[in-house]
């Protein structure tokens, strides 16, 4: 045929066109002949085409039916030229339909099974298998029912099996899903874009009667599928799960069994294959519907939780179809087909989502046509058969299949909406769902982490300026039965839609009972209780979309409500029993002082203004301590009570808003009390409560809610410092206010401040590990609040210009200015050097009359001073305290103290008089840390007083620093990696990283500097520790500030680069202990403090 000429459209002429291939190919069955023929067929269009079919496919059929081996290759040809002729042409005859059916499954079948597949290639299997469901397609009119005549059982029953052992044992995917596809397309079920025979009811019912026979073998097959390797690909599975839900709904459907009658006796023609013929009877459905109801769950187990959102969607629309058509028959199987509907609800993928939420809404509908009560009363039977279940399957299951789990009971709690406060009526319903969820959310709480972690003041002052959610630290909680987070977030979910949907009240209720009722339930109580307020207040619930019977339809609770509840739960959190927990393993001095303030016996009371008070005293009579500390587990369990509670607090207030503001006066104050906890968990959640908190009441910042809620809080604090026996925590309060406050609140605290002290005057012995720490955050606040413009010490070492910024050296000019100063001392031109004195002295300054005449009035300190001034006077008295922590404490404060009174010498200079007797005792006698944070109060009182201390600093410091250096220099020298971590390390790094500042600051003598120098020459040495060595090079470029002339001769005696020639002959060579040595250990730091001190080296 020409390329350009049209299709063949006249019979005779196509048949002239095809005759000689179809007869060639007759006598020689080759594949060429095959591709000739093929190639003709596609230029004879396709009316034309279906006049000749039965022509055209004898020749093809005449080539499979030809005694022995075929090639694969010709086989393939042929059934593909076949496959384009039944793709174009209609079947109009039963015979060729069946005996077409028989000739193609032989073709890939076993010769000596049937029912299973030969050992071909892949390509021809793919070639049958389109020429299979082409056939199938083809087939016209009523011929294509004949196939499912009980007479045709056997034929159907081997291509049934040999299309199921090809979707499950072949490697290929194509070919596995081209084998269910055409399974698919067997039993009527095809789903593809093309035009399909529609049977009627009759014919329906009949299809179903022959499928029942093959019913088991598929669903069997089909599900090892769905359930196998998840390497297949998911188009498999995918249809795979059509193919079990199409058949299961053809064989099982209500339509067809209401209206099969009495089983009709086989006809005596059937023979044996009328024991094939399955009759649908009563039992017979009961007993199929139990055993697919085990392969039901097989399917959804696997398909619900599946990686791939398809998969995901077919598992839908197989509970759809079966619940839509088979409620009836597969009584059984209506709860697990429900699961996996409402288990989609709140899938990811949102085509899922609208396709579950379209099913649900379908099937509501239906059932509210037929009785809306049973379709409730089976939604919370289910509920109540998965909460049941539901601590057994997060124990022994994997993430996948709790999330899987977890999701299709937040699905029921949707589907159910406004009906789940009906269902949580029934006491077995609630009480079945709330230990559920008890068991479910316990805590693991077996690290020791948690109660080892201490707070600090840096951790209490973090977010004092930030109001940014993203800066809380937030501490994951770690469950025993479950890890992954999206796990934790459904189950939040599911409390908060319970919350949302159920009735505010009983949930309360039922929850604070078993809150009250049992420790091991406290936390999980506690965590649902946050989450069901919160859903209440509609925060963070996801709802189904409106139009079905059980939507949403909106939320119930009323503000009333929401404000009575949150009372309620506050008022048992904050009880005395369940917000004062011991939180600490260790007892330190201040836990056993508090211990001792805790027990009825220790009242104290602080400063009571009338004639008649008690002055502040401790009852001498105290109970012991407890021998036995608490167990960690138990440490951590009241560490993460505290948080769930102090999270809840934050919930609260984010479900009120700013109706939470009157509820302040309750909780504010034990929220700050947790701020103040030394157990960092605790105090990073209450600092994160009160972000929460300050932003929901509509606070700019912490500061702002500190500052407009100081009266009452204040209040508090002043009443409970008179009754520390029962407020024990009222100063840690006091602490947090001051970290998060500013200079407007001085004058609010001054009282309580006079109290604090007034209490260290009368029982100092008692109150000082309480107040101490109070002290201490009023002085950091102070600083904050009132910073100094330029220290004493920033003064100097300004004012003194280093040595590399002098002038170079002028050897000329200094031996004239040596010979005029020589005349001058021998009295020669005296004269002429007092005329030129005369010429530039400049007029007197005259005195201010004002300063002579007025008297010396001196003028009153301001608060903030007069408060540091009184607190540094108590800090001299504590500086001796029998405690170590006191002592380490005041010495603190004291370091803050000398900085604020920094600037007014005259107060300043009489306190540091008075502080050196006890000062210097911690320097010189007492604990190495006691050393260590003494050392570093001197460097500061040495910035501030300068050469005030310089002959006590020299007397009775230095000789000891130094004695203390020269002995620790060989040790540290010899010392491994491991000595970084002593001690005595952190001592020496401490004093030599401050000597040099001191020095500098005290102005120091020639003798004192030579002592400094000896002392820490020996940490020049390359073996000292890295940090050693790098804070005696700090020492050496302070004193050389000081002294470099000396400082270059000291280090030129170590060691010397180079020789020094003298200019002139004249001249004495100059003669250095270091010349000629050679490099030692010293010589790298000694050429490093030469070359950045006095330039260059030649």
């Amino acid at each position: 045929m020409p390329p350009a000429m049209s299709q063949i459209s006249d019979p005779k002429i196509a048949f002239a066109y095809l005759r000689p291939a179809c007869v060639l190919l007759t006598r020689e069955p080759t594949v060429a002949n095959v591709e000739t023929l093929s190639s003709q067929l596609k230029d004879v269009n396709d009316a034309t085409l279906q006049q000749l079919q039965e022509y055209v496919l004898f020749p093809l059929r005449f080539v499979l039916k030809v005694p022995g081996p075929r090639k694969d290759q010709l086989v393939q040809a042929v059934v593909e030229a076949m496959s384009h002729i039944l793709e174009n042409t209609c079947v109009q005859s039963w015979e060729t339909l069946r005996d077409l059916l028989s000739e193609l499954c032989l073709c890939v079948c076993s010769p000596s099974d049937p029912g299973k597949p030969a050992e071909t290639s892949e390509e021809l299997k793919s070639a049958v298998l389109r020429c299979l469901c082409a056939l199938l397609h083809a087939a016209y009119g009523d011929i294509v029912f004949k196939l499912f005549e009980p007479v045709m059982l056997p034929g159907l029953g081997a291509a049934v099996s040999l299309l199921l052992a090809l979707g499950e044992k072949e490697k290929s995917r194509e070919i596995q899903a081209a084998a269910l596809k055409s399974l698919q397309a067997l039993t009527l079920q095809c789903d593809c874009p093309l035009e399909h025979v529609a049977p009627s009811s009759e014919e329906r019912r009949s299809l179903g009667s022959i499928m029942a026979s093959f019913l088991p073998g598929i669903t069997t097959v089909v599900t090892r599928i769905i359930t196998g390797d998840l390497r297949q690909g998911h188009a498999v599975t995918v249809r795979a799960i059509r193919v079990w839900s199409r058949t299961v709904g053809l064989v099982m459907e209500d339509a067809q069994l209401q209206e099969i009658g009495s089983p009709k006796t086989p006809t005596a023609d059937l023979g044996r294959i009328g024991q094939l013929v399955v009759h649908r009877t009563p039992d017979w459905v009961k007993n199929t519907a139990a055993k697919l109801c085990i392969l039901l769950k097989k399917v959804i187990s696997c398909s619900s939780a599946h990686q791939h959102w398809r998969v995901r969607l077919e598992t839908v629309e197989l509970a759809d179809h079966l619940l839509a058509g088979c409620s009836q028959s597969l009584g059984e199987c209506v709860g697990p087909l429900l699961e996996a509907l409402v288990g989609a609800i709140n899938d990811d993928e949102p085509r899922v989502r609208e396709r579950c939420d379209a099913a649900l809404r379908e099937l509501s509908q239906r059932n509210q046509n037929r009785s809306s009560q049973t379709f409730t009363e089976v939604l919370s039977e289910n509920l109540h058969s998965l909460a049941t279940s539901l601590p057994r399957l997060m124990r022994t299951s994997d993430d996948q299949k709790k999330l899987f789990v977890l999701n299709v009971f937040l699905g029921y709690l949707k589907v159910l909406g406004p009906l789940v406060s009906v269902v949580l009526n029934s006491a077995a319903h609630l009480e079945r769902i709330s230990k559920a969820l008890m068991q479910v959310l316990e805590l693991d709480v077996m690290d020791v982490r948690i109660v080892e972690e201490r707070s600090h003041g840096d951790v209490i002052e973090s977010g004092a300026g930030s109001h940014d959610s993203s800066s809380h630290h937030i501490q994951r909680k770690h469950f025993l039965y479950f890890t992954d987070d999206k796990i934790l977030c459904v189950l939040m979910d599911i409390c908060r839609t319970l919350g949302y949907y159920g009735n505010i009240y009983l949930l309360t209720d039922h929850l604070l009972d078993l809150y009250r009722q049992s420790s091991a339930y406290r936390k999980q109580a506690a965590m649902v209780l946050n989450e069901i307020v919160r859903g209440a207040a509609g925060i963070a619930v996801t709802t189904r979309g409106q139009g079905s019977e059980v939507g949403d339809q909106g939320n119930r609770t009323t503000e009333e409500d929401l404000k009575a509840a949150v009372m309620a739960v506050m008022e048992e959190y904050i009880s005395v029993n369940n917000w004062h927990l011991i939180t600490a393993s260790e007892e330190t001095d201040r836990d056993r002082q508090d211990q001792k303030l805790l027990s009825p016996s220790g009242l104290l009371s602080i400063s009571d203004q009338s004639s008649n008070a008690v002055p502040l005293q401790m009852v001498a009579s105290l109970p012991p301590p407890p021998s036995s500390s608490s167990s960690i587990l138990q440490l951590n369990s009241n560490i993460w009570q505290l948080c769930i509670q102090l999270e809840g607090v934050a919930g609260f207030a984010q479900a009120l808003g700013p109706d939470f503001r009157p509820l302040l006066m309750t909780s504010l104050y034990p929220v700050l009390e947790k701020a103040g906890e030394e157990t960092l968990l605790v105090s990073q959640a209450a600092l994160n409560a009160m972000l929460d908190v300050s932003r929901a009441c509509g606070y700019a910042c912490l500061k702002e809610l500190i500052s407009e809620n100081s009266d009452y809080l204040l209040n508090d604090i002043s009443l409970n410092l008179q009754r520390l026996g029962q407020h024990p925590q009222a100063p840690r309060v006091l602490t947090v206010m001051l970290a998060h406050s500013d200079r407007s609140m001085l004058p609010l605290v001054a009282d309580i401040v006079q109290d604090v002290l007034m209490a260290l005057d009368l029982s100092y012995d008692h109150t000082a590990p309480l107040f101490c720490s109070v002290l201490h955050a009023l002085m950091k606040a102070l600083a904050r609040w009132f910073p100094a413009t330029c220290s004493k010490a920033g003064k100097s070492s300004c004012s003194k210009p280093s040595s590399s910024d002098q002038e170079v050296f002028d050897a000329r000019q200094f031996l004239l200015d040596y010979r005029k100063q020589k005349e001058l001392a021998e009295g020669i031109g005296i004269e002429e050097d007092e005329e030129t004195e005369d010429l530039d002295v400049p007029p007197p300054e005259t005195e201010d009359v004002e300063d002579i005449t007025d008297p010396d009035v001196k003028l009153e300190l301001p608060l903030h001073l007069k408060i540091t001034k009184d607190v540094f006077e108590r800090c001299v008295h504590l500086l001796s305290d029998p405690s170590l922590r006191l002592r380490l404490k005041v010495l603190d404060v004291l370091e803050l103290c000398v900085f604020i009174l920094s600037e007014r010498e005259n107060e300043l200079l009489p306190l540091a008089h008075r502080c050196w007797p006890p000062l210097l005792q911690r320097l010189t006698a007492d604990d190495p840390l006691a050393v260590l944070r003494a050392f570093r109060v001197l460097c500061t009182l040495g910035e501030a007083c300068g050469d005030f201390l310089r002959r006590r600093v020299s007397k009775e410091v230095l000789p000891k620093l130094s004695a203390s250096l020269t002995h620790q220099a060989p040790i540290s020298a010899k010392a491994g990696p491991v000595y970084t971590h002593t001690l005595a390390y952190k001592l020496q790094l401490a004093v030599l990283q401050g000597l040099g500042s001191l020095c500098q600051s005290l102005e120091l003598g020639e003798a004192d500097l030579d002592a400094v120098c000896e002392a820490c020459l020996p940490y020049l040495s390359c073996r000292q520790p890295v940090r050693l060595q790098e804070a005696c090079l700090s020492v050496f470029r302070r004193l050389i500030q000081v002294d470099p002339d000396a400082l270059w001769f000291a280090l030129n005696e170590v060691h010397c680069p180079h020789p020094y020639s003298p200019p002139h002959p004249d001249l004495l060579p100059v003669r250095l202990g270091g010349m000629g040595r050679p490099r030692d250990q010293y010589s790298d730091n000694v050429l490093k403090l030469l070359r950045e001190e006095f330039g260059p080296i030649d």
